[in-house]
């Protein structure tokens, strides 16, 4: 089994990073050989806010975020992110939950490949 780690920092809708970082996290979780972990921090974690609402035709992050979830990948938010933004756990969707820096150092050492975005 090869462990990803995917650290997301950008916004949500801002800018295409955000969104193929979670395409990308999205086609690896469905492989049967890989683990994926995505954690999301700064802007990133606005990505992780259930029921968005976005124009027709625009794609839908927590949406998307959901199918790595439900292919068994983990969906971690920086704590001190969430606090900065207003946003409580009340608020992610289903399978994302808050994490720390001490977890993501945990999943960082034990990742074979980690990807920044």
């Amino acid at each position: 089994m090869t462990e990803v780690l995917m650290v997301v920092n950008g916004a949500a809708y801002c800018s295409d990073v955000t969104y193929n970082a979670v395409r990308l996290a999205v086609t690896l979780a469905k492989r049967d050989t890989v683990d994926v972990t995505v954690f999301l921090m700064g802007d990133g974690v606005t990505a992780a806010i259930s029921g968005q609402q976005t124009p027709d035709g625009y794609y839908k992050l927590d949406r998307m975020l959901g199918g790595v979830a439900r292919a068994g990948g983990r969906l971690l938010c920086c704590g001190t992110c969430l606090d900065a933004r207003g946003i409580g756990e009340a608020m992610l969707l289903p399978g994302a939950r808050r994490s720390s820096m001490e977890e993501l150092a945990d999943v960082t050492l034990a990742a074979d490949k980690v990807l920044v975005f």
